[in-house]
């Protein structure tokens, strides 16, 4: 790891990258991509050393409240924030201002800090988003190394439904030949059945190939699925967005499935849900109190 000082923390979104890099090894990650201008290896993980004096600098000077977010870029809970601890302190200081928060990750790590999803959604809205990809534990553990499994974080989504978290499911990326099969996409969404998910985000049966993660994707491919590269290259040429030749079958089976269950699957009202910030009526009488 390395220590850079931000100049600033909140994106015009109200996004954060706490860390950029990434130790989990998923064989897909676009976040390789050389359009993100990373300057460092990727596994080599930069961490903002004043992120947090930032961020309470930022949420100081907001007009109004809204909801933030982390991990659209690097999984905010890789093995170093256990170290570091940065993830923690964001959320305690949502919690203390009276923001709203959402994150995105893979990792059951997500659950040391249950005491303040919980803080923040008594008073506002807390939303963990998890992302989903293989049923199969055996090949999850071949393209996302070094990262919970599929099984782990379905546990970690009841364990969050039990504590009256809401959860989004992102099911992507379905990898063309690999894990683009009705079981695969049947098992992930028991899961998500199981553990009463708000909704889940699914842009296709496919993935996206850049410049930077597409070579990192062969050379995976060539040690993990011999000749299946050649295949790719065959059948996409350099296409950057690529379906699986399942795809009508599969998102067919996927939408009948979250209709079926009372799951939201509709892409624009999920984003919306989660920009929107809500103030829990509880919270505001207690506020309106403290002036009496």
């Amino acid at each position: 790891m390395h220590f850079v000082n931000a100049k600033s923390i909140l994106s015009a979104k109200n996004g954060m990258n706490l860390y950029r890099g990434c130790s989990h090894g998923c064989i897909y990650c676009d976040s390789r991509s050389k359009c993100y201008h990373m300057d460092h290896a990727f596994e080599d993980i930069e961490v903002k050393e004043n992120a947090i004096e930032l961020l309470e600098d930022a949420l100081r000077r907001k007009r109004s409240k809204c909801m933030l977010g982390t991990g659209s870029m690097t999984d905010p809970y890789i093995p170093l924030e256990k170290e570091i601890g940065n993830v923690r302190k964001a959320l305690s200081l949502a919690d203390e201002y009276g923001f709203g928060f959402t994150l995105i990750t893979k990792s059951d790590r997500v659950l040391r800090d249950l005491d303040l999803l919980k803080a923040i959604n008594d008073k506002t809205k807390c939303v963990v988003q998890m992302t989903l990809t293989t049923y199969d534990e055996d090949l999850c553990k071949k393209i996302e190394p070094n990262v919970s499994t599929t099984r782990e974080r379905a546990a970690v989504l009841q364990k969050l439904r039990d504590a009256g978290i809401p959860t989004v499911v992102w099911l992507s990326p379905i990898l063309p030949f690999i894990n683009d099969t009705e079981e695969n996409i049947r098992g992930i969404l028991e899961y998500c059945i199981e553990a009463k998910v708000y909704g889940i985000i699914c842009f296709g049966m496919g993935m996206t190939l850049r410049e930077g993660n597409r070579e990192y994707f062969y050379s995976q491919l060539d040690r993990l699925f011999p000749h299946l590269k050649e295949k790719y290259i065959r059948t996409y040429g350099t296409q950057y967005q690529i379906s699986s030749p399942r795809n009508g079958m599969l998102m067919k089976i996927f939408h009948q499935l979250c209709e079926d269950n009372g799951i939201l699957h509709d892409n624009d009202r999920i984003f919306e849900y989660l920009c929107s910030f809500e103030e829990k009526s509880q919270y505001v009488q207690l506020n309106l109190l403290d002036y009496l």
